[in-house]
């Protein structure tokens, strides 16, 4: 197994899920209490990885972050080179491959915490940042494990939008699931079952770890 590419994917869902957490409970907290009409323009957009084929999805991010995009461009004049087939743009497309994995989890239990419970730390003179911290995220607390461990262990597992815009460097974007592709292709299938037997004890103990927390939550959260 090539652990070089095993602790770069280690790397890059551990990052993805930190930030996806940063970025999706404000989206998920707008998504679940937010009054705006065409509101479901933004849940079809944030829901789009979920149907988009992952090909189509990294093709699109790769002309984003190629030379000829505004976005290309100016980290290219400011860097000297693009963010196409880097570890940076490996985590980009990661993002928006794995967002809907986050958010949708987080807008759905933010939307189960009973209103009542909002109107009464409102009344008390809460403010909303402290009723966000104080109520709605410790009612939420399954959501939020749930988004993490699914955005850590969908991008552990990733291939069409990685191999799309990041192809397979050593050390900088070959991931493990572009291992396991390279090896089926140089018919090694015995490098390739032991790395696909890591990422399925991989995703294994996640859902484990899911469900074992999901059942004890409220102990951690008196």
């Amino acid at each position: 197994m090539d652990w070089q590419a095993f602790w770069l994917t280690l790397r890059l869902a551990g990052l993805v899920a930190g930030i996806l957490l940063l970025m999706g409970l404000p989206l998920a907290y707008w998504i679940s209490f937010s009054r705006w009409r065409w509101k479901f323009l933004v849940e079809a957009i944030v829901a789009l990885p979920l149907v988009l084929p992952p090909t189509v999805l990294g093709f699109y991010v790769l002309l984003a972050l190629g030379s000829r995009s505004p976005l290309g461009r100016w980290w290219q004049a400011l860097t000297g080179h693009t963010l196409a087939f880097t570890f940076g743009g490996l985590v980009i497309g990661s993002i928006i491959y794995s967002l809907p994995f986050a958010v949708q989890p987080f807008a759905t239990s933010f939307a189960h915490v009973d209103p009542k419970l909002m109107v009464a730390s409102s009344t008390l003179g809460a403010s909303a940042a402290r009723t966000f911290f104080r109520v709605i995220l410790p009612l939420s607390a399954p959501g939020l494990v749930t988004g993490l461990a699914l955005s850590f262990a969908h991008t552990m597992g990733e291939f069409g939008v990685v191999l799309m815009v990041g192809g397979s460097i050593p050390g900088v974007t070959r991931t493990v699931s572009i291992e396991i592709y390279d090896q089926t292709q140089a018919l090694n299938y015995s490098a390739a079952n032991e790395t696909a037997l890591v990422l399925l004890l991989i995703s294994f103990t996640v859902l484990c770890v899911v469900y074992g927390v999901n059942r004890r939550i409220w102990t951690l959260w008196p």
